[in-house]
């Protein structure tokens, strides 16, 4: 026969019991948690996952990039399209020794990039050739990111991350933002112009505009810098924020290419 008090006592240890099984499996979910976001912020920070588009991405080559990767861990620039380029880049028809200016009229304000054909001739050149075709007329920046990278992503026909003009450029001017620091990043100041990608070699069209100082790998071309016109209306893109309440991702005020030139200076 089980009195009272040790009935009392019984029920006790198994509420104790209970408890210290609950918080076993606590620390043990939180162990788990960290060692997911850690192995996830090294597989980003290496660049290895952005835009499942960054990638930070975009063009006509493999990447991981398809859509916007959200969190605490810093995304990348990059691109992706599953096919490879099926054409070569455009025939060289510019002043290696010129600077050039790509005007921008976008809706939420024009944005004047001046660009370094010495430093980066293959990327200034598609610039003029595909401005010329007219190829950014029309198209959405599909990305914005406010945590960890601060850019504003454009130069995709198709919206979305995922699209390219069908061929690739080299990287170029990669030492020309100085020598990486001791996390293997560089500084990219505010202002300054680069190409996403989804691995060397496989720039397109897709081009990213850092309104804010931003530490990435050097991984990304360098090949100009805009005007402060320009750093304001994408600051304004910026403090609206991102849809649905993230950081990275489709700006929530969308932002348009209406009309992109490319001339001489």
């Amino acid at each position: 026969m089980v009195s009272s008090d040790q009935r009392r006592r019984q029920l006790a240890r198994e509420k104790y019991l209970r408890q210290q099984q609950r918080r076993a499996e606590a620390r043990q979910k939180a162990r788990r948690n960290t060692v997911i976001a850690s192995a996830l912020a090294v597989v980003l920070a290496a660049g290895g996952a952005v835009w499942a588009s960054v990638a930070l991405s975009g063009d006509d080559s493999p990447a991981a990039d398809a859509a916007p990767a959200a969190g605490s861990a810093t995304p990348t620039p990059e691109k992706s399209e599953s096919a490879e380029p099926k054409q070569p880049e455009p025939a060289m028809a510019i002043d290696k020794k010129a600077s050039y200016t790509m005007a921008l009229k976008t809706s939420a304000g024009d944005i004047t990039v001046t660009m370094d054909a010495a430093k980066a001739p293959h990327t200034v050149n598609s610039f003029k050739h595909l401005a010329d075709k007219k190829y950014f007329d029309g198209t959405k920046c599909h990305r914005l990111t406010t945590a960890g990278i601060y850019v504003l992503q454009c130069g995709d026909p198709k919206g979305d991350g995922t699209g390219g003009p069908g061929y690739a450029i080299p990287d170029e001017n990669l030492t020309g933002l100085g020598k990486p620091g001791k996390d293997g990043s560089v500084t990219f100041p505010k202002g300054t112009v680069a190409m996403a990608n989804a691995g060397p070699g496989t720039g397109g069209s897709q081009f990213f505009l850092v309104y804010k100082e931003t530490h990435l790998p050097p991984n990304y071309t360098p090949f100009g810098t805009f005007d402060a016109e320009g750093v304001k209306a994408v600051e304004d893109v910026a403090k609206a924020g991102v849809q649905g309440g993230a950081d990275d991702g489709a700006p929530k005020k969308a932002v348009t290419i209406e009309k992109a030139t490319v001339t001489k200076k």
